[in-house]
């Protein structure tokens, strides 16, 4: 079966996570928990559709006896759409190639919408199943059956660039976009017996622009512009799945660091700040130079150095902290 997408709702409370179901749960603030790589097939999301799928789900829906009292919330249907955008660009595709044959809800795939009559319609009575599963056949109570039509559109805005307007599901929670992470000051660390240059933010965590840190331990990296991401050229990197891991509320575009392949997992998500003085300047001398992984973007992809260490295998002290040897494992 091709590549295909679902979109489901939890029918439980806000906080509900759970791993093995889902690829990624969004909780009703909006906060992505993602459990799962997106390049293995998990077993039970999708009745009879589960092979060569990712399951995204937003946990709500779970109110007795009326499920509309706990409804998606426009922070959990933009977080949705945003984390089935990334996906897609992932997997080299456009805003044209967001269709129902690869993009769908539960509701349209129990009822065999796409075309692909794979099993008995357990979707929708309205649209002649038994009612089993009817997840985001509408996106708020008494509205339109179009609910599936609507986040595709939302998604193709994110692959895009563009920004779905917000509060545009007429479900609970604003979506008003958040305010950026602040930064209060530079400073250098000890890595690798060198000095590196770093930004501590407001919460006291150090960030580093993620081409020094690769520089620094030699791992060999392109940047692909089209997809905002660094990928690695290492196999020797088994990625965590972070329930910390940078989420869209950090205020700041976000780039993701993953293994060179089509459909690599992400090993880490960085955000694109405003050109520090200077990088402006050396982007445009590996411009000049011709140099691949040179750009504006590239020139301002920043992580966070602990997250960068666990990630690599890279042996950490503290007080003062410090980066040491990348050990692996």
């Amino acid at each position: 079966m091709a590549a295909t997408i679902y979109l489901h709702w939890s029918a439980t409370p806000y906080t509900w996570v759970r791993s093995g179901a889902y690829h990624t749960i969004v909780a009703g603030d909006g906060h992505l928990h993602r459990l799962h790589s997106y390049t293995i097939d998990l077993n039970a999301h999708t009745w009879r559709r589960n092979s060569n799928a990712v399951a995204i789900s937003c946990a709500c829906m779970g109110g007795v006896p009326d499920p509309w009292t706990i409804p998606p919330t426009d922070a959990q249907i933009e977080a949705m759409c945003r984390e089935a955008a990334a996906v897609a660009r992932s997997w080299g595709w456009s805003a044209d190639d967001i269709t129902i044959q690869r993009v769908m809800t539960h509701a349209e795939a129990a009822s065999n919408r796409d075309g692909r009559i794979l099993h008995d319609n357990y979707g929708p009575v309205a649209w002649g199943g038994s009612g089993e599963r009817w997840d985001f056949m509408q996106l708020r109570k008494g509205g339109p059956d179009d609910g599936g039509a609507v986040l595709r559109q939302k998604i193709r805005a994110y692959l895009r660039g563009e920004a779905p307007a917000s509060g545009s599901t007429g479900s609970t929670g604003g979506s008003m976009a958040p305010a950026p992470l602040a930064f209060r000051r530079r400073s250098t660390m000890t890595a690798r017996s060198r000095q590196l240059a770093v930004e501590i933010d407001i919460h006291g965590t150090s960030w580093a622009l993620a081409a020094d840190l690769l520089s620094l331990y030699d791992i060999p990296y392109e940047w692909n512009p089209l997809q905002r991401r660094l990928l690695i050229g290492s196999n020797d990197v088994a990625p965590f799945y972070r329930d910390d891991a940078v989420q869209e509320s950090i205020g700041h575009p976000l780039f993701e660091m993953a293994l060179q392949g089509g459909s690599a997992p992400v090993i880490l998500r960085g955000i694109l700040r405003p050109d520090a003085a200077g990088e402006a300047a050396a982007a445009a001398a590996r411009d000049a130079a011709g140099d691949a992984t040179s750009g504006a973007a590239f020139s301002r992809a920043w992580c966070r150095v602990l997250e960068f260490a666990e990630e690599f295998g890279i042996s950490v002290t503290y007080q003062p902290f410090a980066l040491g040897e990348r050990r692996g494992g």
